[in-house]
């Protein structure tokens, strides 16, 4: 898995990585993981982030994350995400196995500028699905392909995938990801994106209401 990848040819099925990075340790307060980039035909950068051998027969805990810098790296409260990815990278370290695909797709598909617009549509009243559909996007533009071909780079055979999206198992069982199990990734809720995530659950079909507001 540490060598490099060619250019692929046009045409080739879901061709959607160029290039790739040799692998290097990543330490954090979790445990010593490993990380390798990823390179699409759009020049946009991904990453995977893992421990254990991904490869192995047995199913292996995966998370696909989409990159949010207000919660991943601002703290912000608004949505669960950097919670998400923290209890993601707390699970995996437990098991000594397991993969994140940190994937650019920030604000569900639409970008940080966007994101920001319809954080201001929010604060004016907005649910989250109205504010992208005012701006003129889909609820989630988010597409999978990238995913299904990071995984089978790594050499993922099945996964239990940490989620609360069904939509997601749906994308990777779409592109022949075999996924063995839904695991709830339900972290995060406070008093500022509580009905950010009900609104996720009555519109956008996310399997929440578990944890205590």
């Amino acid at each position: 898995m540490d060598s490099e990848f060619e250019t692929l040819p046009a045409g080739t099925e879901n061709a959607v990585i160029v290039e790739e990075t040799e692998s290097a340790q990543l330490p954090t307060p979790f445990g010593i993981f490993t990380i390798k980039a990823f390179r699409d035909s759009q020049r946009k950068e991904h990453a995977a982030i893992y421990m254990g051998d991904p490869a192995a027969p047995e199913p292996v805990l995966a998370r696909i994350h989409s990159e949010c810098l207000t919660g991943d790296t601002l703290f912000s409260l608004k949505c669960d995400c950097g919670f998400q990815l923290e209890a993601a990278m707390q699970k995996i370290a437990a098991e000594k196995r397991g993969v994140i695909l940190y994937v650019r797709q920030e604000g569900r598909g639409i970008g940080l500028f966007n994101k920001i617009r319809a954080y201001h549509l929010e604060d004016k009243g907005l649910d989250t699905v109205d504010a992208n559909v005012r701006l003129g996007f889909p609820p989630d533009a988010r597409r999978y392909e990238i995913c299904a071909d990071m995984f089978a780079r790594l050499g993922v055979k099945a996964v239990k995938l940490l989620t609360n999206n069904p939509s997601k198992i749906a994308e990777m069982q779409k592109y022949h990801i075999n996924v063995v199990e839904r695991v709830p990734l339900e972290v995060g809720r406070n008093k500022y994106n509580n009905d950010y995530l009900n609104t996720k659950e009555t519109r956008m079909g996310h399997l929440l209401g578990h944890q205590p507001d």
